[in-house]
């Protein structure tokens, strides 16, 4: 009997995961069902890309886990019964249950309205590829000098106006923000960004909250309006309802609270990863939602697992934060050095190496998606005896 593992959304950290998992243990021993809706993978990160009129890389997961034993499952997730360990999903054959032993719940994050009247009429979204290619067709649509205004003034924000600004010289664009340009970088960051933002004639309203958006204007909590043909918002990402409907004990985000390993403290046949979990970070502060953050949680899990069910040593390594990696169109790009927990140092790389070496790390994190045990000696272990294969193991606290 093959213990049955079951990995919820094939973003970055589920097919990073489904894919170690599958270098780890015998298929023998294990059967690994990947659930996602689409059949190839979407690098989140390059969405503003994808919105400005890019064409993006395809990277479909037939090639992807081709050889590897991981069976991919095209359906949308509707539900999960961690009492019952089951997931509703809905394929092209109409709903069904899968049964699971051990769950890697994936699902990652969309984005958030933060409930700001007119949004959900009026905006465009790029937390996901459907909403970038929206937005993709909107923006070639329009006639030059129309506005554009993009909501949000962090990494998100900052990457979606400067590209739009550079693909499209003809708009009229806009950045919105609650409080200063770049104001979480160091000076030399923010000189910067401000320099790149000058030079493509973006147009900055700072310190200004957004209370409304209309289909020609936002308004601002000051009273006052900007026009915008085109609103983008990106004031941050929000994880699917689905964990909090669960018995899984969620954080007020909605995550999974997660221990050291991503084992769900509530529920410990349930493993959450990347936007989904709330992970603990160095000076006890939470994760933040982020490619940078989700990586790790995804070996973590996936070692952790094998671990439980061959007997093997249980990964410890702290998950922290080494810069922040921003581009600033196709030419231009900040990486900001940071602490482990996340503050910037003084340190930072500006300018067109700073470009060439975003475009590096989002090539590397895509690759490391299909190459997930690169540099590592690939042993695939056996399950350890029939308790492990009946799913007693992930039951069982470490």
């Amino acid at each position: 009997m093959q213990h049955r593992i079951v990995v919820l959304g094939a973003g970055y950290t589920g097919a990073f995961a489904a894919g170690r998992l599958a270098k780890r243990l015998h298929r023998e021993d294990v059967a690994i069902t990947l659930v996602n809706a689409e059949q190839d993978f979407v690098e989140r990160v390059r969405m503003h890309q994808l919105a400005a009129g890019q064409d993006l890389k395809a990277r479909p997961f037939s090639e992807m886990f081709a050889g590897t034993g991981v069976e991919l499952r095209l359906a949308k997730v509707t539900g999960v019964d961690v009492d019952h360990r089951t997931v509703a999903v809905i394929g092209a054959e109409g709903p069904e249950e899968l049964e699971y032993d051990t769950l890697v719940y994936a699902l990652g994050s969309g984005w958030n309205s933060q409930g700001v009247p007119g949004t959900a009429e009026h905006a465009y979204e790029i937390a996901s590829r459907p909403g970038a290619l929206r937005l993709r067709e909107r923006l070639a649509g329009l006639d030059a000098g129309q506005p554009v205004v993009v909501v949000g003034g962090g990494l998100t924000g900052v990457e979606a106006a400067t590209e739009i600004a550079e693909a499209r010289p003809d708009l009229d664009v806009a950045l919105a923000a609650r409080g200063g340009l770049g104001d979480w970088l160091a000076p030399k960051g923010r000189r910067h960004l401000r320099k790149v933002f000058d030079k493509l004639g973006i147009t900055v309203h700072e310190n200004t909250a957004v209370t409304g958006v209309e289909a020609d204007h936002v308004a601002t909590a000051d009273g006052g309006t900007v026009p915008a043909a085109v609103t983008v918002w990106t004031t941050g990402f929000a994880v699917h309802s689905i964990a909090e409907a669960t018995a899984l004990e969620v954080a007020g985000t909605g995550q999974i609270v997660v221990d050291g390993t991503m084992r769900s403290v509530s529920h410990p046949d349930v493993y959450a990863i990347g936007d989904a979990a709330m992970v603990t970070g160095p000076g006890d502060k939470p994760l933040r939602m982020s490619c940078a953050s989700g990586s790790p949680t995804a070996w973590q899990a996936a070692d952790a697992i094998a671990a439980r069910l061959t007997g093997g040593k249980l990964p410890n390594v702290p998950i922290r934060y080494f810069n922040q990696c921003i581009s600033l169109g196709r030419k231009e790009g900040v990486i900001q050095y940071v602490t482990a927990d996340d503050r910037a140092v003084r340190a930072a790389l500006t300018g067109r190496v700073a470009a060439v070496y975003k475009e590096l790390i989002c090539k590397g994190a895509a690759w490391s998606v299909a190459n997930p045990t690169f540099g590592m000696p690939i042993r695939r272990r056996r399950v350890a005896g029939e308790q492990a294969l009946r799913g007693a193991v992930v039951r069982t606290p470490a």
